[in-house]
């Protein structure tokens, strides 16, 4: 049984399920469910630092030119940039990448010209595949026609958007390990005026996740900034979509921290977040609406599309994990910032070190400033869907919810939306979900100390193990 599916953002899987007759078939499925519509007959084709990616990004590109698609290879570059080439040319995109998933995994993120593709275009897409041979096309050189400049005028977009000098002074660690931004990065923050240092540049692949931090991750990260000698460090996952920043004591910022503080700088109108993102926004104030959705960015799209519509004025988004989707046009201090409702890390790196440089704060102090509760999470690694699944669905009776909770606590509230997220007595949550992006189930919880939401977080993976063993055990 193949591992491939599509997740919250992409089709996803093992790379021996991939490589080969199916990344050929899922691309040639994509290109015959958009031929339909006629327009472009252009694709631009990225690719993230993974071993398997650069053989995948060929067979995406055979695909295209069997499928009539003009294919234009951008190489190694972030996510964003490569979304940010499809719209400037007015054509679809391909960007081959497992994001944060480990090397043995990749996937495909699909882009139409005007953005990331729905979860209609995913349902077409797999109606397609029915017709589609996955026989892996001819073996040969990439068909593809270069382009070198899409991660340069990715780099531009900044440069001429953010004042001169808006980050001088500001002493950077850039932990570039295997981000396929790690140099774009480093060079930017310095043509801003910052003092940088890159560190721990990686030749094999290293699965950082801006959620789920990996303790071996973290132990760097702390040891790095015990010298005293940074302000932050900063990092991407693989494709640099997701942002990582710590402060100069070496705790990791959540990323809906660093969204809050961006949509702040950014003078944003309303913030659309899904479900997992801190209770902070409503609390913070400033924002004359905050709207939440279900896990994953093409639901955060569609809530800003809806905002926009309604004339809501600046309209940003962004995920738990950091990820900045800008959808309005933005007028700043150095110039003009055209939206990009994608996923991006470069975006909330930039507007969260600025508005550091701003306040004459530490980021730990301006963080504290922002009264944000504090907020844990974890996995359960190899749990299979139907399992998760199970679990959830027995989470969703009352008597279940009341017995599974009682050593925690009394739940207040339920929302259903994504998962499970329920309010417990003591202004806590706690939310179960399955990821959308590989076999786990994940908890997060919200508490008024770390140490009480890490708690939480430690109970709820515990218990909803032994909760699907013994399940199991009676099936």
């Amino acid at each position: 049984m193949s591992s491939l599916k599509f997740g919250t953002s992409g089709l996803r899987g093992l790379v021996t399920d991939l490589v080969g007759g199916p990344s050929y078939a899922y691309a040639h499925a994509f290109f015959a469910s958009v031929s339909a519509t006629g327009g472009s007959r252009e694709v631009v084709i990225g690719r993230d630092l993974r071993d398997s990616s650069p053989i995948i990004a060929e067979t995406v590109a055979r695909a295209a030119a069997a499928s009539g698609f003009e294919a234009v290879d951008c190489g190694a570059l972030p996510t964003p940039a490569l979304a940010l080439e499809a719209i400037r040319r007015g054509a679809y995109a391909v960007m081959v990448t497992g994001s944060h998933i480990p090397e043995d995994r990749n996937g495909l993120k699909f882009y139409r010209p005007d953005g990331e593709i729905t979860k209609a275009d995913e349902a077409a897409i797999l109606a397609a595949l029915k017709d589609v041979a996955a026989d892996g096309g001819e073996l040969g050189s990439n068909p593809a026609a270069a382009e070198p400049d899409a991660i340069a005028r990715y780099n531009r977009r900044y440069g001429q958007a953010f004042p001169a000098e808006v980050l001088k002074g500001l002493r950077i660690a850039v932990y570039q390990q295997s981000s396929v931004a790690r140099d774009l990065l480093a060079d930017l923050l310095a043509g801003f005026g910052a003092q940088v240092t890159s560190i721990g540049r990686s030749d094999v692949f290293v699965p950082i996740d801006t959620e789920a931090h990996r303790p071996e991750d973290v132990a760097y990260i702390a040891d790095v900034m015990a010298s005293g000698d940074f302000d932050a460090l900063v990092t991407t996952d693989g494709d640099a979509d997701r942002p990582l920043i710590a402060d100069g004591g070496g705790r990791i910022v959540r990323g809906d921290v660093l969204g809050l503080i961006t949509a702040r700088y950014l003078g944003a109108d309303c913030v659309v977040v899904p479900v997992t993102a801190g209770s902070a926004l409503e609390r913070s104030g400033g924002f004359k609406q905050v709207l939440r959705t279900k896990v994953g960015s093409p639901f955060v799209i569609a809530g800003m599309d809806s905002a926009k519509r309604e004339g809501a004025g600046i309209v940003v988004g962004f995920e738990a994990n950091g990820g900045f989707l800008l959808g309005s046009d933005i007028g700043l201090a150095g110039g003009f910032l055209p939206a990009l409702p994608t996923r991006d890390a470069v975006l909330p790196i930039l507007a969260t070190l600025a508005a550091v440089r701003a306040s004459g704060a530490s980021l730990a102090d301006l963080v504290v400033s922002l009264d944000a509760e504090e907020m844990a999470s974890d996995r359960l690694p190899d749990t299979p869907s139907e399992r998760s699944g199970a679990f959830l669905a027995r989470l969703r009776d009352p008597d279940f919810r009341a017995t599974f909770l009682r050593p925690i606590g009394s739940p207040m509230s339920v929302d259903e939306q994504d998962g499970i997220r329920i309010g417990l007595d003591g202004d806590r949550t706690i939310h179960f979900r399955a990821s959308g992006n590989a076999p786990e189930m994940r908890c997060y919880a919200e508490a008024q100390s770390a140490e009480a939401a890490q708690d939480l977080v430690r109970w709820g993976l515990r218990a909803a193990a032994a909760a699907m063993a013994d399940r199991t055990g009676q099936d």
